[in-house]
Protein backbone atom coordinates (compact mmCIF):
# COMPACT_ATOMS: atom_id res chain seq x y z
CA UNK A 1 0.00 0.00 0.00
CA UNK A 2 1.23 3.48 -0.91
CA UNK A 3 2.42 5.57 2.04
CA UNK A 4 0.47 8.69 2.97
CA UNK A 5 2.02 12.01 1.94
CA UNK A 6 2.80 13.87 5.16
CA UNK A 7 4.44 16.87 3.47
CA UNK A 8 2.86 20.26 4.20
CA UNK A 9 3.13 23.80 2.89
CA UNK A 10 3.17 26.77 5.27
CA UNK A 11 3.14 29.83 3.04
CA UNK A 12 6.41 29.65 1.06
CA UNK A 13 7.79 26.94 3.40
CA UNK A 14 7.62 23.24 2.62
CA UNK A 15 8.14 20.62 5.35
CA UNK A 16 8.48 16.85 4.93
CA UNK A 17 5.87 16.43 7.67
CA UNK A 18 3.92 18.79 9.95
CA UNK A 19 5.92 18.02 13.12
CA UNK A 20 8.26 20.83 14.19
CA UNK A 21 10.11 21.16 17.50
CA UNK A 22 9.15 24.29 19.46
CA UNK A 23 11.48 27.03 20.56
CA UNK A 24 12.77 26.87 24.12
CA UNK A 25 12.17 23.14 24.53
CA UNK A 26 14.98 21.68 22.41
CA UNK A 27 17.88 24.08 22.98
CA UNK A 28 19.75 24.66 19.74
CA UNK A 29 19.15 21.17 18.33
CA UNK A 30 22.33 19.43 19.45
CA UNK A 31 20.64 18.45 22.72
CA UNK A 32 17.80 16.67 20.88
CA UNK A 33 20.06 14.97 18.34
CA UNK A 34 21.02 12.45 21.04
CA UNK A 35 17.42 11.19 21.19
CA UNK A 36 16.01 11.50 17.67
CA UNK A 37 17.22 11.68 14.09
CA UNK A 38 16.68 15.35 13.25
CA UNK A 39 16.56 14.44 9.55
CA UNK A 40 13.17 12.78 10.11
CA UNK A 41 11.24 15.72 11.56
CA UNK A 42 9.53 18.56 9.73
CA UNK A 43 11.68 21.33 11.19
CA UNK A 44 13.32 22.74 14.28
CA UNK A 45 12.73 26.12 15.91
CA UNK A 46 15.75 27.31 17.88
CA UNK A 47 15.75 28.68 21.39
CA UNK A 48 14.95 32.41 21.36
CA UNK A 49 17.86 34.61 20.34
CA UNK A 50 18.54 38.21 21.30
CA UNK A 51 21.25 40.52 19.98
CA UNK A 52 23.46 40.11 23.06
CA UNK A 53 23.68 37.08 25.39
CA UNK A 54 21.11 36.96 28.20
CA UNK A 55 21.50 35.22 31.55
CA UNK A 56 17.77 34.86 32.08
CA UNK A 57 15.97 34.89 35.42
CA UNK A 58 17.33 33.48 38.69
CA UNK A 59 15.85 30.13 39.85
CA UNK A 60 13.26 28.87 40.64
CA UNK A 61 12.41 29.08 36.93
CA UNK A 62 10.27 25.99 36.32
CA UNK A 63 7.36 24.65 38.36
CA UNK A 64 5.10 21.68 37.61
CA UNK A 65 1.36 22.32 37.62
CA UNK A 66 -1.62 20.00 37.15
CA UNK A 67 -1.44 18.92 33.49
CA UNK A 68 1.30 21.37 32.66
CA UNK A 69 4.25 23.48 33.75
CA UNK A 70 5.10 27.11 34.44
CA UNK A 71 8.37 28.50 33.17
CA UNK A 72 10.05 31.86 33.58
CA UNK A 73 13.46 31.18 32.05
CA UNK A 74 13.76 34.81 30.99
CA UNK A 75 14.89 34.11 27.41
CA UNK A 76 18.36 32.99 28.46
CA UNK A 77 20.45 32.60 25.30
CA UNK A 78 23.96 32.83 23.84
CA UNK A 79 23.28 35.85 21.64
CA UNK A 80 23.43 36.17 17.85
CA UNK A 81 27.23 36.24 17.49
CA UNK A 82 27.82 33.06 19.52
CA UNK A 83 24.91 31.33 17.77
CA UNK A 84 26.47 31.93 14.35
CA UNK A 85 29.91 30.85 15.50
CA UNK A 86 29.12 27.87 17.76
CA UNK A 87 25.61 26.54 17.00
CA UNK A 88 25.06 26.94 13.25
CA UNK A 89 27.97 24.63 12.22
CA UNK A 90 26.39 21.71 14.11
CA UNK A 91 22.92 22.34 12.66
CA UNK A 92 24.34 22.40 9.12
CA UNK A 93 25.01 18.66 9.44
CA UNK A 94 21.30 17.91 9.20
CA UNK A 95 18.83 18.06 6.35
CA UNK A 96 16.15 19.80 8.40
CA UNK A 97 14.62 23.27 7.94
CA UNK A 98 15.95 25.60 10.61
CA UNK A 99 13.63 28.30 11.90
CA UNK A 100 15.37 30.89 14.01
CA UNK A 101 13.30 32.30 16.88
CA UNK A 102 14.05 35.93 17.73
CA UNK A 103 13.14 37.67 20.97
CA UNK A 104 13.97 41.29 21.70
CA UNK A 105 13.17 44.14 24.03
CA UNK A 106 13.04 46.92 21.42
CA UNK A 107 11.76 47.22 17.86
CA UNK A 108 15.30 48.07 16.69
CA UNK A 109 16.69 44.86 18.23
CA UNK A 110 14.18 42.67 16.36
CA UNK A 111 15.21 44.29 13.08
CA UNK A 112 18.95 44.15 13.80
CA UNK A 113 18.86 40.46 14.82
CA UNK A 114 16.98 39.53 11.66
CA UNK A 115 19.30 41.59 9.48
CA UNK A 116 22.41 39.84 10.85
CA UNK A 117 20.96 36.31 10.79
CA UNK A 118 19.44 36.57 7.31
CA UNK A 119 22.99 36.30 5.90
CA UNK A 120 23.19 32.72 7.20
CA UNK A 121 22.27 30.21 4.47
CA UNK A 122 21.48 27.53 7.05
CA UNK A 123 18.52 29.53 8.38
CA UNK A 124 15.31 28.74 6.47
CA UNK A 125 12.92 31.17 8.16
CA UNK A 126 12.35 33.35 11.22
CA UNK A 127 9.84 33.00 14.02
CA UNK A 128 9.41 36.32 15.81
CA UNK A 129 8.49 36.01 19.48
CA UNK A 130 6.49 39.14 20.28
CA UNK A 131 5.67 38.05 23.84
CA UNK A 132 8.60 40.06 25.13
CA UNK A 133 8.50 43.18 27.33
CA UNK A 134 9.05 46.41 25.40
CA UNK A 135 11.61 48.25 27.54
CA UNK A 136 10.78 51.57 25.86
CA UNK A 137 7.12 51.29 26.81
CA UNK A 138 7.45 50.48 30.50
CA UNK A 139 7.69 46.72 30.09
CA UNK A 140 4.36 46.10 28.34
CA UNK A 141 4.50 43.11 26.03
CA UNK A 142 4.73 43.83 22.30
CA UNK A 143 2.35 40.91 21.74
CA UNK A 144 -0.52 42.71 23.51
CA UNK A 145 -0.38 45.73 21.17
CA UNK A 146 -1.76 45.27 17.64
CA UNK A 147 0.15 48.28 16.27
CA UNK A 148 3.44 47.05 17.75
CA UNK A 149 2.97 43.59 16.21
CA UNK A 150 2.26 45.21 12.85
CA UNK A 151 5.30 47.47 13.10
CA UNK A 152 7.64 44.58 14.02
CA UNK A 153 6.25 42.40 11.20
CA UNK A 154 6.86 45.16 8.64
CA UNK A 155 10.30 46.03 10.08
CA UNK A 156 11.55 42.44 10.01
CA UNK A 157 10.13 41.76 6.52
CA UNK A 158 11.97 44.84 5.24
CA UNK A 159 15.40 43.37 6.09
CA UNK A 160 15.00 39.73 5.02
CA UNK A 161 13.78 37.81 1.98
CA UNK A 162 13.24 34.72 4.13
CA UNK A 163 9.78 33.73 5.41
CA UNK A 164 8.66 35.41 8.63
CA UNK A 165 6.37 33.67 11.11
CA UNK A 166 4.93 35.79 13.93
CA UNK A 167 4.42 33.90 17.21
CA UNK A 168 1.25 35.26 18.76
CA UNK A 169 0.34 35.66 22.42
CA UNK A 170 -2.94 34.12 23.64
CA UNK A 171 -3.17 36.70 26.43
CA UNK A 172 -5.38 38.97 24.32
CA UNK A 173 -9.13 39.26 23.73
CA UNK A 174 -9.11 38.58 19.96
CA UNK A 175 -6.03 36.84 18.57
CA UNK A 176 -7.46 37.10 15.04
CA UNK A 177 -6.89 40.89 15.08
CA UNK A 178 -3.17 40.21 15.54
CA UNK A 179 -3.13 37.59 12.77
CA UNK A 180 -4.89 40.10 10.50
CA UNK A 181 -2.26 42.80 11.05
CA UNK A 182 0.53 40.24 10.45
CA UNK A 183 -1.01 39.43 7.07
CA UNK A 184 -1.50 43.11 6.21
CA UNK A 185 2.17 43.87 6.96
CA UNK A 186 3.47 41.01 4.82
CA UNK A 187 4.02 38.25 7.40
CA UNK A 188 4.09 34.77 5.85
CA UNK A 189 2.46 32.82 8.70
CA UNK A 190 1.58 32.88 12.39
CA UNK A 191 2.36 30.39 15.12
CA UNK A 192 -0.27 30.13 17.83
CA UNK A 193 -0.23 30.01 20.70
CA UNK A 194 2.57 31.15 22.95
CA UNK A 195 2.22 30.35 26.67
CA UNK A 196 -0.54 31.67 28.92
CA UNK A 197 0.33 33.79 31.95
CA UNK A 198 0.15 31.84 35.21
CA UNK A 199 1.48 31.71 38.76
CA UNK A 200 1.68 29.33 41.73
CA UNK A 201 2.19 29.80 45.50
CA UNK A 202 3.87 27.84 48.26
CA UNK A 203 1.13 27.58 50.90
CA UNK A 204 3.61 27.40 53.79
CA UNK A 205 5.84 30.36 52.92
CA UNK A 206 2.99 32.16 51.05
CA UNK A 207 5.58 33.16 48.45
CA UNK A 208 5.36 32.55 44.70
CA UNK A 209 6.97 29.27 43.63
CA UNK A 210 8.62 31.10 40.72
CA UNK A 211 11.20 33.79 41.42
CA UNK A 212 9.70 35.93 38.67
CA UNK A 213 6.20 35.54 40.26
CA UNK A 214 4.50 34.89 36.90
CA UNK A 215 5.50 32.33 34.31
CA UNK A 216 4.29 30.93 31.03
CA UNK A 217 1.85 28.03 31.35
CA UNK A 218 2.30 25.23 28.82
CA UNK A 219 1.34 21.56 28.51
CA UNK A 220 -1.95 19.65 28.05
CA UNK A 221 -3.82 22.12 30.29
CA UNK A 222 -3.71 24.79 27.57
CA UNK A 223 -4.67 22.62 24.58
CA UNK A 224 -8.40 23.51 24.43
CA UNK A 225 -7.51 27.23 24.59
CA UNK A 226 -4.88 26.83 21.87
CA UNK A 227 -7.34 24.98 19.64
CA UNK A 228 -9.95 27.71 20.10
CA UNK A 229 -7.40 30.40 19.18
CA UNK A 230 -6.28 28.48 16.07
CA UNK A 231 -9.91 28.07 15.03
CA UNK A 232 -10.57 31.79 15.59
CA UNK A 233 -7.67 32.72 13.33
CA UNK A 234 -8.68 30.19 10.67
CA UNK A 235 -12.26 31.50 10.57
CA UNK A 236 -11.20 35.15 10.40
CA UNK A 237 -7.93 35.46 8.46
CA UNK A 238 -6.50 33.70 5.41
CA UNK A 239 -2.98 33.13 6.74
CA UNK A 240 -1.09 29.85 7.33
CA UNK A 241 -1.06 28.74 10.97
CA UNK A 242 1.45 26.65 12.91
CA UNK A 243 -0.45 25.27 15.89
CA UNK A 244 1.16 25.08 19.34
CA UNK A 245 -0.16 24.26 22.79
CA UNK A 246 -0.26 21.06 24.81
CA UNK A 247 0.27 18.62 21.94
CA UNK A 248 1.22 15.25 23.46
CA UNK A 249 0.38 12.65 20.78
CA UNK A 250 -0.61 12.19 17.14
CA UNK A 251 -4.32 12.54 17.96
CA UNK A 252 -3.65 16.06 19.26
CA UNK A 253 -1.82 16.88 16.03
CA UNK A 254 -4.78 15.77 13.90
CA UNK A 255 -7.09 17.89 16.07
CA UNK A 256 -4.94 21.00 15.50
CA UNK A 257 -4.81 20.34 11.76
CA UNK A 258 -8.61 19.94 11.56
CA UNK A 259 -8.94 23.25 13.47
CA UNK A 260 -6.84 25.01 10.83
CA UNK A 261 -3.13 24.39 11.42
CA UNK A 262 -0.94 23.57 8.42
CA UNK A 263 1.82 22.35 10.77
CA UNK A 264 2.35 22.10 14.54
CA UNK A 265 5.11 22.44 17.12
CA UNK A 266 5.89 20.08 19.99
CA UNK A 267 6.99 21.78 23.21
CA UNK A 268 6.41 20.50 26.75
CA UNK A 269 6.15 16.88 25.56
CA UNK A 270 9.87 17.00 24.65
CA UNK A 271 10.71 17.19 28.38
CA UNK A 272 8.60 14.10 29.10
CA UNK A 273 9.61 12.06 26.07
CA UNK A 274 12.46 13.46 23.94
CA UNK A 275 11.64 10.92 21.22
CA UNK A 276 7.97 11.95 21.01
CA UNK A 277 8.37 13.54 17.57
CA UNK A 278 9.25 10.28 15.81
CA UNK A 279 6.46 8.35 17.59
CA UNK A 280 3.97 11.03 16.57
CA UNK A 281 5.10 11.04 12.91
CA UNK A 282 4.55 7.25 12.77
CA UNK A 283 1.10 7.70 14.35
CA UNK A 284 0.16 10.28 11.71
CA UNK A 285 1.23 7.92 8.92
CA UNK A 286 -0.84 5.05 10.33
CA UNK A 287 -3.90 7.27 10.85
CA UNK A 288 -3.82 8.58 7.29
CA UNK A 289 -3.42 5.07 5.89
CA UNK A 290 -6.34 3.71 7.92
CA UNK A 291 -8.58 6.66 7.03
CA UNK A 292 -7.66 6.53 3.36
CA UNK A 293 -6.18 10.03 3.47
CA UNK A 294 -3.60 10.42 0.70
CA UNK A 295 -2.26 13.82 1.81
CA UNK A 296 -2.37 15.01 5.40
CA UNK A 297 -2.70 18.59 4.12
CA UNK A 298 -6.24 17.69 2.97
CA UNK A 299 -7.25 17.77 6.64
CA UNK A 300 -6.18 21.39 7.27
CA UNK A 301 -9.21 23.42 8.32
CA UNK A 302 -11.57 20.50 7.57
CA UNK A 303 -13.69 21.11 10.69
CA UNK A 304 -17.45 20.72 10.36
CA UNK A 305 -19.38 23.23 12.45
Amino acid sequence: MKKADLSVQVGPLKFRNPVLLASGTVGYGSEMSEFIDLNLIGGIVTKSLSLKPRKGNPPQRIVETPAGMLNAIGLQNVGVEEFIKEKIPFLKKFDVPLICNIAASTYEEYVECTKILTQEDAITAFEINVSCPNVKEGGLQFGNDVKAVGKITAGVKAVTNKPVIMKLSPNVSYISLFAKVVKEEGGDAVSAINTLVGTAFNIITRKPKIYNVNGGLSGPAIKPIALAKVLEIRQSVDIPIIGIGGIMNWQDVIEFIIAGSSAIQLGTVNFIDPAAATTIIKGLEDFCMKQGIEKISELTGSFII
